[in-house]
């Protein structure tokens, strides 16, 4: 089999971050990679919307890693995957999910510390036993295998970023490759992450952070750029108010998109 993890890891500069595309689906995966995506990310909100699921703990490790392996397949992009808690709260659990992970031909995947389908944060010693436990079954692999802690207790209101922090390090002395710290308030908050660790890191743009460039997050020391569930939320707000107006106002001129011909060219350039 390809291992297209040291490729992966090499993108992950400090100062000089790629972006992770986020995609949901196959097409978008190969319209990315045609447009000049270096990696495919998984989302598990984007791909629970295709399924009609809303987002947070819905979907399962069988139908995440059969998703993660459908784009895998797609493109020749090394694709790392969002998988959530690790669908499950014991260290082993999560332990073998990094070994169906890299079996799926992932590049990397990432592991959150949050106690789904809740919002609360696992303890922090609980924490960091998970993180050592994924960390111990990527470098047992016979292959490269990029592994990225999340702390989300700032994005989910658990806890502040002085606690994010004391848990990247922690991560960061447990294993992980590289940690991440989601929406941490502003930019000065992303500085402060990345001066915390030594670790590349990776950075969600969404919401207000999308006001910033990507040399304003190479300024502040970002290893990745990840998308999350933004680029198919994008496409659901176009969903949204082109509906809205049709179906309110009669009004279609929201329907003017790209042609066929430039999509089908953009699906077979980025296949595999």
């Amino acid at each position: 089999m390809h291992d297209p993890g040291p490729a992966f890891r090499a993108l992950h500069k400090p100062g000089d971050p790629f972006i992770l595309a986020n995609a949901w689906d196959i097409g978008s995966a190969r319209m990315l990679a045609a447009l000049g995506a270096q990696a495919i990310g998984t989302t598990s909100a984007g791909y629970g919307f295709t399924l009609g699921l809303p987002d947070m703990g819905n979907l399962t490790r069988d139908q995440s890693l059969a998703h993660a392996a459908d784009l895998v397949a797609a493109t020749p992009l090394p694709v790392s995957g969002d998988f959530e808690n690790g669908f499950g709260e014991a260290p082993e659990t999560v332990a073998e999910t990094i070994r169906l992970a890299a079996e799926a031909g992932l590049a990397g995947c990432s592991i959150e510390d949050t106690d789904l389908p809740g919002t609360d944060a696992y303890a922090f010693d609980l924490a960091v036993e998970r993180v050592a436990a994924a960390a111990s079954a990527a470098r047992a692999l016979p292959r490269d295998f990029f592994f990225l802690a999340r702390a989300d207790g700032v994005m989910n209101g658990a806890y502040d970023l002085k606690e994010a922090i004391r848990r990247i390090q922690a991560f960061e002395a447990a294993g992980a490759d590289g940690v991440y710290v989601p929406l941490p308030v502003d930019m000065d908050g992303v500085k402060a992450v990345c001066a915390a660790v030594s670790v590349p890191v990776n950075v969600l743009v969404a919401g207000r952070f999308t006001a910033h460039g990507r040399a304003d997050y190479a300024a502040a020391g970002a290893a990745r750029l990840s998308l999350g569930s933004a680029l198919a939320r994008a496409t659901h707000r176009l969903i949204h108010d082109t509906s809205n107006a049709m179906f309110r106002d009669g009004d279609f001129t929201g329907l003017s998109g790209i042609s066929g011909d430039a999509v089908d060219a953009l699906l077979q350039s980025g296949a595999r």
